[in-house]
């Protein structure tokens, strides 16, 4: 049985490359986008092209329409699919017969949507969850095949992120592959508990010193995963300057150039700025 996969994130690709040689399902295609032209990008495609995993073709889609004619170039009975910025038109959806599994991390239906570990962190939510669903022609919206979860780690980095997210995805996603092997479409999503990651607002842009300053630092920590805003933050306002703050801590960093920022309840050390 035939897969391609959808993923723009080399580790994803090489774990559902592995979940689905562990369900005797034969990944033979990567299609990821086009680079785009920013260093983030080029660096993911530079990885993908360094260490895919043997047996893959690697394919580079201009844009979302030349998805339909690579995918049926592959014949798939099954596409993979995380960490995609463009959502698969349905002309691409219908090809593989049993249809695209994706993984999401979140407890779908909540946080559905493109923000779902800023708005984790934004929440304070103690889990990181992952979702294996069947893919419709919205976003995180079909039916339900396996579900996961582990403690939030302290570091919400894509480094501090990426390890544990890698042991859910090994017990999630072949159970999710087994399910669909043996017929079963899933469990249908309501949308009771919905909720969507959208982008964050001006409502949480600025750092309020009137709050306390775990809330402040973990603002920071949530604008971090805010990779495409039209808003500008998380912003301080510092000896008459306005600063973007990129990294804080509540320990004194010992560095007498790192702002301190005077919340309800005692300091945030601002360790990363850039003005604005």
């Amino acid at each position: 049985m035939r897969a391609v996969i959808y993923s723009t994130v080399l580790p994803a690709i090489v774990r559902l490359s592995a979940a689905a040689r562990s369900v005797g399902i034969d990944p033979v295609a990567v299609i990821t986008p086009r680079a785009a032209r920013n260093p983030q990008a080029a660096a993911r495609r530079d990885a993908i092209l360094a260490s895919a995993p043997e047996g893959l073709d690697l394919c580079f889609a201009a844009d979302k329409p030349s998805l339909e004619r690579l995918t049926r170039a592959y014949e798939p009975e099954l596409g993979l699919c995380t960490g995609y910025p463009w959502l698969l038109p349905p002309e691409v959806l219908s090809i593989p017969r049993l249809g695209v599994v994706n993984t999401h991390p979140s407890r779908l239906p909540r946080l559905r949507g493109p923000y779902p570990f800023a708005w984790a962190i934004r929440e304070g939510d103690d889990e990181i969850w992952l979702t294996a669903h069947l893919m419709d022609e919205q976003f995180d919206t079909g039916p339900i095949l396996a579900q996961g979860s582990r403690p939030m780690p302290a570091d919400t980095s894509m480094d501090g992120l990426g390890p544990t997210l890698g042991a859910i995805a090994e017990e999630v996603v072949p159970a999710a592959l087994r399910r669909v092997l043996s017929g079963d479409r899933g469990d249908p999503q309501t949308d009771e508990g919905a909720t969507y990651a959208a982008p964050f607002g001006e409502d949480y842009a600025t750092l309020d010193p009137a709050r306390p300053r775990a809330e402040l630092e973990r603002q920071v920590r949530a604008w971090s995963w805010m990779f495409a805003s039209p808003v500008v933050g998380p912003v301080a306002e510092f000896g008459g300057r306005r600063l973007r703050v990129l990294a804080a801590t509540l320990d004194d960093p010992g560095d007498a150039d790192a702002p301190r920022l005077d919340a309800s309840d005692g300091p945030l050390w601002l360790t990363s700025v850039e003005p604005l």
